[in-house]
């Protein structure tokens, strides 16, 4: 299991989902992963606003920025400084093309909508920190550096909407609601940006699987320690539901929930194996794993799959790299180099496993019910070599572009062989239909029956709406 630096498991705001998830010892059993569940119960899950058609999100979100023109949006016709490398080839779906480089992908755009049109103008969002927020959260940060960098996460800052989901709309069974993996959102050292729950507290934080799913899975988490035995943690929690149960200060501070209700539940996921087998790759065929290519990437598509199976509401797979890593050998940040590593690194990878987590949603039965984007922060600069950012930029390196970029979307209702939006000659501007970052997180929530402009309170209890984009009805059949 991977520690990041800095993110010590217990901080003055109280215990990290990690630490909550701890269990073998009769105190955290007893009383920290009840007591947590309980946290997530106190409120009520949202009344539905529209009859949901998801009910389950895996979010693709490719940190660092890939180049939309070089990929989803090419430009044969434009002047070399623009177009680049690379040939358009046809897709199964008449008129749409795509880049060479995702032959895979090709083959299976007849199953999902691609937003060409995703658009916004950068107010000291002009870097990944403060843009990735954006994006996960559905409000631009009020205090961005001139180098688009912010501070890292704070108790005030709006929540991640997986976060907002795991409060409105918990797993009907003993699963876990969020899983992000296999590495945080971050830009140089700051870390887990915009992935937390802020103001909701950290018992809504996602569950935080920082480890590489092509290796073996590390669970200690979500399974019992050698010598506490099922029978003996079932008479730990007995014991323990006496005890609480003479205790009159205890029976005061719960008044009006029901403890004993996440005493079982934290039993149930525990014991109950489910979310522990979840994560367990080896129950895939080796044709399976193969087909989604055997990578960190690649088998986190496929865990992906396999956690919406077994019911958590939000899954987020992050491209294994610092945003604003080292393209060359692993970051889609290509200011250095542009297509040397979209062509030999990023994007074979890529093309398998997006094309394999989309083939097998569909075959499923999946699509019925999971909603699947896949996005980046923003795009990169139509024009080679240019700055457009105040970065160095190479001959063939390609600056950040919040302008004009594209993102798929598929599943729960969404058009299938559809293109929403178009942008210019140049890949430079939308042409049609622009979709704000902030209108995509509303039409997440809208996809699973919440209404994106219901009103919260935020830190200092003033009331917001849930996001401040709407949701795009036009991707919808």
């Amino acid at each position: 299991m991977l520690s990041i630096p800095g993110l010590p498991g217990r901080t003055c705001d109280g215990y990290s989902r990690r630490e909550l998830l701890r269990v073998g010892g009769a105190g955290l059993i007893g009383l920290s992963l009840p007591e947590f569940l309980r946290m997530q119960a106190m409120a009520a899950p949202a009344k539905l606003a529209i009859e949901p058609k998801a009910k389950s999100v895996i979010l693709i979100f490719l940190q660092g920025g890939p180049s939309h023109i070089d990929i989803w949006d090419p430009k044969p016709d434009a002047p070399s400084n623009i177009r680049g490398e690379f040939k358009p080839i046809k897709t199964n779906v008449d008129g749409i093309q795509v880049s060479e480089t995702m032959p895979m992908m090709a083959q299976q755009l007849d199953k999902v909508t691609m937003i060409r049109s995703m658009s916004y103008t950068p107010a000291g969002l002009f870097n990944h920190t403060a843009a990735i927020y954006q994006m996960m959260t559905g409000w631009a940060p009020d205090k961005v550096s001139p180098s688009g960098q912010l501070e890292p996460p704070l108790p005030r800052d709006f929540p991640h909407m997986g976060c907002h989901l795991s409060k409105m709309r918990p797993p009907e069974g003993p699963m876990l609601p969020f899983v992000e993996m296999p590495r945080p959102l971050q830009e140089s050292n700051v870390i887990g940006k915009g992935g937390a729950a802020g103001y909701l507290g950290k018992a809504f934080d996602p569950y935080r699987l920082y480890q590489d799913p092509n290796k073996e899975i590390r669970l200690e988490d979500l399974t019992m320690r050698p010598e506490v035995s099922p029978e003996r943690l079932k008479d730990r929690v007995t014991l323990l539901k006496g005890i609480n149960g003479s205790m009159k200060e205890l029976e005061k501070a719960v008044s009006g929930y029901a403890l004993n209700e996440y005493y079982e539940k934290a039993y149930d996921l525990v014991l109950s194996g489910k979310a522990r087998d979840a994560f367990d790759l080896t129950k895939e065929t080796d044709k399976v794993r193969d087909r989604y290519g055997r990578t960190t990437f690649g088998q986190g598509a496929l865990l992906a799959r396999r956690l919406v199976e077994a019911g958590t509401r939000f899954v987020q797979l992050n491209w294994p790299a610092v945003a604003n890593g080292n393209p060359e050998v692993d970051s889609w940040d290509t200011h250095a180099a542009n297509f040397g590593p979209l062509k030999n690194l990023h994007c074979p990878v890529l093309d398998r496993s997006l094309s394999a987590l989309i083939e097998d949603l569909d075959q499923r039965g999946l699509f019925k019910d999971t909603l699947l984007v896949a996005i980046g922060e923003f795009g990169r600069s139509p024009r080679i070599g240019v700055s457009t950012s105040g970065n160095t930029n190479a001959p063939d390196g390609r600056d950040h572009w919040p302008y004009c970029y594209t993102g798929i979307i598929g599943g729960a209702g969404v058009k299938r062989g559809f293109q929403y939006g178009k942008s210019d000659a140049q890949a430079s501007a939308p042409s049609e239909n622009p979709v704000h970052p902030a209108d995509l997180v509303a039409t997440i929530y809208h996809t699973l029956g919440i209404d994106p402009s219901m009103e919260i309170l935020n830190d200092l209890k003033q009331p917001r709406a849930l996001v401040e984009g709407k949701p795009v009805h036009g991707l919808f059949v």
